[in-house]
């Protein structure tokens, strides 16, 4: 089973899902990381952090919005 994974890691496909994978989500979490100085989860419990991711992608969405429609305003 081990060589399987190895074998399916290696392979071209598998190559192509770890490169698409990495560019889709590493942005996101970089920003919130490093841009808006979110570093870690506080709360405690399954229903807790969730909520708590919840609301950082929020507050992340709203700011991108945000973003656009000003750049939208300034170009009209």
């Amino acid at each position: 089973m081990h060589q399987e994974v190895v074998n399916n890691l290696e392979s071209i496909q598998g190559a192509l899902l770890r490169m698409n994978r990495s560019i889709q989500s590493e942005g996101t979490f970089g920003i919130m990381k490093n841009n808006r100085w979110y570093k870690r989860i506080v709360r405690k419990g399954m229903e807790q952090v969730r909520l708590e991711i919840f609301l950082v992608s929020i507050g992340h969405n709203l700011y991108k919005y945000h973003n656009k429609r000003l750049r939208l305003k300034k170009a009209a």
